[in-house]
């Protein structure tokens, strides 16, 4: 699935904005471009990341990065710096005194292709939203689409990806290794208990969050047996999923209930 990002670009040589704009939307970016003179207009609009590049006079890149570096808004928004050439420094790049006091997130000099930036801007947007990647299994496609949907709005989730049975989930994990697996349990070529068994023990770094409709004691005792971090029943969905994983990609349990009720449940069924 492409990113629903958006970037602002600043910069005022048209070759490469529109160089940038063609590459980056390319990977399903959104993509905002100024030559410097609207920044305050555009970071209303709550870009994800700013890529801060050349303008002219000389100096005024530099006000820009203070100005966002500043605004309690803006100040925690991804900055990548892109210096002028070296020979073109005095006219639109960084002065020496100004580099001293750079905060910035990353830094490049020109000449550089766009291309190469994308895998710099992806690294950055995901390590400052702790991008969760996200598989979503179950059977029925308008369940998918309706997940899908909720989490397409969510700045710090991902979905990499769908399956339609179990075999499917096992077989995109390995290629795509999502933090968070959505695991239906009645699934036809195979179960999602048995996916969930087969996924936690050969892919330990990705956590399996069951999605169902059986929501008894007994199934979640089922489940965290079978290697799962969480529980949600389908009716819950709507309020419990978003929590559920973001806990269960940070490696929590889910609900907290869930670790309570699986290592008591024999206790508690004999009684």
């Amino acid at each position: 699935m492409g990113s629903s990002k958006k970037i602002l670009l600043i910069d005022d040589e048209p070759d490469f904005v529109d160089a940038f704009e063609r590459t980056l939307e390319a990977k399903a970016y959104q993509v905002l471009t100024d030559n410097g003179k609207k920044v305050e207009e555009l970071m209303k609009e709550r870009p994800d990341i700013v890529v801060l590049g050349t303008i002219t006079p000389a100096g005024e890149a530099f006000r820009l990065h203070q100005w966002l570096k500043g605004h309690p808004k803006y100040k925690n928004v991804p900055l990548l710096i892109i210096d002028a050439r070296f020979e073109e420094r005095d006219v639109r790049g960084w002065r020496r005194e100004e580099g001293m006091q750079l905060e910035a997130e990353g830094y490049v000099s020109k000449p550089v292709e766009p291309a190469v930036l994308v895998p710099q801007i992806q690294g950055l947007l995901e390590e400052t939203f702790k991008l969760i990647k996200i598989l979503v299994t179950d059977d029925h496609t308008m369940v998918r689409d309706g997940i899908c949907a909720v989490l397409s709005l969510q700045k710090d989730m991902d979905v990499v990806g769908e399956a339609a049975n179990g075999q499917e989930a096992i077989d995109k994990t390995k290629r795509l290794l999502p933090n968070v697996v959505l695991m239906d349990i009645v699934m036809p070529v195979m179960s999602g208990l048995e996916a969930t068994r087969r996924i936690t023990e050969e892919y330990p770094e990705t956590k399996v969050l069951i999605l169902t409709q059986y929501d008894e004691e007994e199934n979640m005792f089922v489940a965290k047996q079978a290697g799962a971090q969480g529980f949600i029943p389908k009716r819950a969905a709507s309020s419990d999923l978003l929590s559920g994983i973001r806990a269960v990609g940070s490696g929590r349990f889910y609900p907290p209930a869930f670790a309570y009720v699986t290592a008591n449940w024999q206790e508690g069924t004999s009684s």
